[in-house]
């Protein structure tokens, strides 16, 4: 073997793995699996560790790097797994000497853990990929950290304060993509509409946006991972409005629907604020489908304010839900609040998902008909605009295909193509 990754998280991680990887390869770093974890719940912990059992049971002989926010948050707790070899922080992991050292003198018992003050970081390097392995559309790391301090987040402890890459480097890089066969490109990191407060001139994630969209006019499509709606600056509402090669997606912060709990969460927005953000694109893109992060049994959580954040789901029309189970992380104020039982939270992780499935269906249902061009993510399966999965008669991946929804299952669209690939 040479070098193998497994990567558990975000899309920011999975931009990072490509990045580790290369690194790792120039450095000449050999026989290697590294493990970027995520630090986001006990659960992704949890996993990251069985993984690593595993890794070694299947590799006896190969070195094993952990690394990623769980590795930053939490060092010590991988550096005493016998079968670990090296722990990297999230700094280190990014730095081609890391792995050098590796390569040419081992690993020191001494020198396991290699990680250091992650809030001593200034700056978020723009790295250059040529693409990411196996995929169609690519990631590219705009932002790294977090300013604010949500109640129930660790992921500021093992990210550092907020940091951006500046303008000209993500044109760079999105450019070298393109030129790759790239035809969408996601913008990532951990609070991406905080983008460009430490810049010179503050630029906002609008401005980029708007650059990125007249400066690379070959790109076909452009889409944001994650947006924290209260943030969205009026120059990126005039590119969702306007420029339609920006994706009728928006995936949403939201954690909530009820005023208390998100005063809880020390969130920095309310109910009202979402609903109104909603109306707002919608009338700007009536085809913008919402996805939305909404964790279920936050502590104090009444079934009365259980029921605003499953209404929410109504009030929003929001589609695509990623439901998470509260899990409270060691050093967060959340942990010491009074908690919920956890057949409760559990409880109400099932009744978001149900409803979550009732949206998406409803959606489905509401796209047979119409036509759309579907992004081929592999043979038989690609994405709408909307980032709704479609199975089709297509296979090549990276390309773009017009095509007509004919049906669906309780899942994903059905399409039949009405044009050439382009």
């Amino acid at each position: 073997m040479s070098i193998d990754v497994v990567t558990f998280g975000c899309r920011l991680n999975a931009y990072e793995s490509e990045v580790m990887k290369s690194e790792a390869e120039a450095a000449g770093l050999k026989d290697a699996v590294l493990i970027n974890t995520c630090a986001v719940t006990n659960e992704a912990v949890r996993q990251a560790r069985q993984t690593i059992r595993k890794t070694r049971r299947e590799n006896p002989n190969a070195r094993i790097i952990v690394t990623g926010c769980a590795a930053q948050t939490e060092a010590e707790t991988f550096a005493e797994m016998g079968e670990v070899d090296l722990v990297l922080g999230n700094s280190e992991k990014l730095e081609r000497a890391s792995y050098g050292r590796v390569a040419q003198f081992g690993i020191e018992e001494t020198e396991k853990v290699r990680v250091n003050d992650i809030m001593s970081v200034r700056e978020t390097a723009g790295h250059l990929i040529d693409g990411l392995e196996g995929r169609s559309r690519a990631f590219v790391q705009v932002q790294n950290g977090c300013d604010h301090r949500c109640t129930f987040c660790i992921i500021p402890y093992g990210r550092g304060n907020s940091r951006s890459v500046p303008m000209g480097v993500v044109i760079d890089q999105i450019k070298r993509l393109v030129d790759n066969g790239y035809g969408e490109i996601v913008l990532t990191g951990v609070d991406i509409t905080s983008y460009g407060a430490d810049l010179p001139g503050t630029p906002k994630l609008g401005t980029l946006c708007a650059k990125i969209l007249k400066l690379v006019p070959d790109l076909k499509r452009l889409r944001l991972s994650s947006i924290d709606s209260i943030e969205a600056d009026d120059e990126l509402m005039e590119v969702i409005a306007h420029d339609h090669r920006l994706m009728s997606h928006l995936h949403l912060s939201l954690q909530a629907g009820d005023n208390m709990i998100l005063k809880r969460m020390k969130r920095r927005h309310s109910r009202e604020d979402t609903i109104r953000f909603c109306e707002d694109v919608r009338k700007m893109r009536p085809d913008v489908v919402f996805g939305a992060d909404i964790i279920a049994g936050f502590p104090t959580e009444t079934d009365e304010m259980f029921e605003n954040t499953l209404r929410i789901v109504d009030e929003c029309g929001l589609t695509h839900l990623h439901v998470f189970p509260f899990s409270p992380r060691p050093g967060t104020p959340a942990a010491r609040m009074p908690q919920l039982d956890r057949k409760i939270i559990k409880e109400r992780a099932a009744r978001l998902r149900i409803k979550g499935q009732e949206a998406l269906l409803a959606h489905l249902r509401a796209e047979v008909g119409k036509k759309r061009e579907i992004l081929i993510e592999r043979e038989g399966l690609g994405r709408t605009e909307q980032f709704t999965q479609v199975e089709l008669d297509a296979n090549i991946a990276g390309s773009l295909v017009s095509a007509r929804i004919t049906g669906h299952t309780e899942r994903h669209l059905i399409a039949e193509p009405i044009g050439k690939a382009a």
